[in-house]
């Protein structure tokens, strides 16, 4: 994608906690070389996979070139107490702020893929989320997020974020339901648009598939 590898699964990291580091190290064993997470402490450790990533490097299992690194800006209102950036700062200071803090949480100089965790808006853009989407930008210019993109979005979302962008997102993180065809006109628009579609949350938003006699079978 752009001039970066991107693997084609992905090793999520929410809600793992205090067993973040032991995980992620055990996903690398076991063959992952993608790592998704969020600077969101509500729901994610990062610093968990900065400790497994360190580990590895130092240990010369891995270099940092053989992994793609995700993460993400949460907006305050996805985030609990423990905020990586001044609430009361501007959109694009919490922005860089955050950012900062992933790239020490995680060890790094670089973020392969830097996502925007949600819209602060139900359908539509706000002001707060172009504001973002140009800080974003800027740390894609940079050099130090290679690609961007967002998550938990409507498929009129992309459109006008499309329309808006001067960086184009690289990618498009969605929950997956089965249920509802499995976010088909999202991936319709991330088709006509060379966005790459990340289905998330495959297993446990799907349990009437794990249950299908077939699969049971």
């Amino acid at each position: 994608v752009r001039g970066v590898t991107v693997p084609s699964f992905i090793y999520g990291t929410a809600w793992k906690e205090d067993l973040t580091a032991a995980l992620v190290a055990r996903a690398l064993r076991a063959g992952f070389r993608g790592v998704d997470t969020a600077n969101q402490r509500r729901h994610y450790h990062e610093e968990g996979v900065g400790v497994a990533l360190t580990r590895s490097f130092e240990r010369g299992e891995l270099t940092r070139d053989e992994i793609f690194l995700q993460t993400k800006f949460t907006f305050p209102a996805g985030q609990d107490h423990r905020m990586p950036y001044d609430p009361h700062a501007s959109v694009a200071e919490q922005v860089r702020q955050s950012f900062e803090s992933s790239l020490e949480h995680l060890g790094v100089e670089r973020i392969d893929s830097y996502v925007l965790h949600g819209p602060s808006v139900p359908s539509g853009l706000g002001d707060a989320d172009r504001e973002t989407w140009r800080a974003m930008e800027a740390l894609h210019e940079s050099g130090r997020a290679r690609l961007i993109g967002v998550s938990n979005v409507r498929p009129d979302q992309i459109e006008l974020l499309c329309e808006f962008a001067e960086v184009p997102p690289a990618f498009v993180q969605n929950r997956c339901f089965a249920r509802m065809g499995w976010d088909a006109q999202t991936r319709r628009v991330c088709d006509e648009r060379g966005i790459v579609y990340q289905g998330f949350s495959l297993l446990t938003a799907n349990p009437e598939v794990l249950n299908h006699p077939a699969l049971a079978d």
